[in-house]
């Protein structure tokens, strides 16, 4: 007789059951095993279930796929997290279309009180990974898990920005966990696993398709509390997060860009069809999500820890300014900082609540 374990791989591998319909009989029969014990009369009784998908029950006999499954989770120390388990994300399990099974590496913690997707387009501007490096530094303060897809972008971005900046950070993968895509971002996948980790509802042996990205989407959506919308264009599978996100009644916002910037049509289109709030800093986030009052460090405090991080740029600036005000002209003359890149550090600076734009291209240090 099947073990519960093998029991519950093996439904998420049945055909014509999804994770609906799996809920279904997990909440009908209590577990899984239960499942695999009962007679297709018992099945066919189902609403959810009929004649055909009962069938399909009776007819499983591949335990040897799920022995696998499990030997392969054994050597990877990969958790295989049920709609049941404690561990299950609580956030998630109140989705109508939740996976029935997760599979987790590392140290994932799935029930963290804050976490926050962060999602955009694969080709940023400097513009938008400045601005997500900044928010997610910026964002340090308030212990929040920093999830995301993996791919390349905003979301590899937001991964490494939680690294340098001492968050948890979970990537959501679109295929099984014995592979990743982008190969390019197995370094930061290694480092993940240590503050953080994998995550994802596909079995080892699971390729890469196209067809996965809003399964993996419908997850990140699922598991925040919140979802901020870095760049995106007029379509994409950012907006599907976002629309998910609604959907699941999660807060989304997004951060405005150009008008007739292309990389931020769909950032502006959720912005102005009131599907995303508008927000341009770390506490514009903390007080959407309520995190407002819950900083677990004093703001000199932040600030000084931020400050050690800086950028040797960053910090040249900051003297420069001193406690006068400069332009942008006059800091870019003085350092002999190509313009481009004192906009990107001025903008950093900015979205850390180190110094403050003024008219005419003026910027002021604020104290610590």
């Amino acid at each position: 007789m099947a073990t519960e374990t093998q029991c519950r791989i093996a439904l998420s591998f049945l055909p014509q059951i999804g994770d609906v319909v799996a809920r279904h009989l997990i909440e009908h029969f209590g577990d899984a095993s239960s499942i695999f014990k009962a007679s297709r009369r018992e099945l066919e009784r189902i609403a959810a279930v009929g004649p055909s998908r009962a069938a399909a029950i009776r007819a499983f006999r591949d335990f040897d796929r799920t022995d696998a499954e499990i030997r392969f989770m054994e050597r990877n120390n990969i958790r295989a997290i049920f709609w049941t388990d404690e561990d299950y994300p609580a956030k998630l399990r109140h989705c109508w279309d939740a996976p029935v099974l997760l599979y987790a590496g590392g140290a994932v913690n799935l029930q963290a009180p804050r976490m926050l997707g962060i999602v955009g387009t694969r080709r940023p501007t400097a513009y938008g990974v400045a601005c997500c490096k900044a928010l997610v530094s910026a964002l340090a303060p308030f212990n929040v898990t920093i999830v995301s897809g993996m791919a390349y972008g905003i979301d590899i971005t937001a991964h490494q920005a939680a690294l340098e900046a001492g968050l948890p950070t979970i990537g959501v993968l679109a295929h099984g966990l014995d592979r990743l895509y982008p190969s390019q971002h197995a370094r930061i996948a290694r480092q993940m696993r240590e503050s953080g980790g994998l995550i994802s509802d596909f079995p080892s042996g699971t390729a890469l398709n196209r067809m996965h990205f809003p399964r993996r989407n419908r997850v990140v959506a699922g598991i925040c509390d919140g979802i901020l919308v870095m760049e995106s264009g007029e379509s994409g599978g950012s907006l599907i997060t976002a629309d998910l996100a609604n959907g699941y009644n999660r807060d989304v916002m997004a951060i405005p860009g150009r008008i007739g910037d292309a990389a931020s049509a769909g950032c502006l289109a959720l912005i102005r069809e009131n599907k995303a709030a508008l927000v341009t800093s770390a506490e514009d986030i903390a007080a959407q999500l309520n995190w407002r009052q819950a900083a677990i460090s004093p703001q000199a405090a932040i600030q000084t820890a931020l400050f050690r991080d800086l950028e040797p740029q960053q910090r040249l600036i900051l003297d420069m300014i001193g406690e006068g005000r400069l332009s942008m002209d006059e800091i870019q003359y003085k350092s002999g900082i190509p313009r481009s890149q004192v906009a990107g550090d001025m903008l950093t600076l900015e979205m850390l609540g180190m110094v403050r734009a003024l008219p005419g291209h003026t910027f002021q240090r604020l104290p610590a």
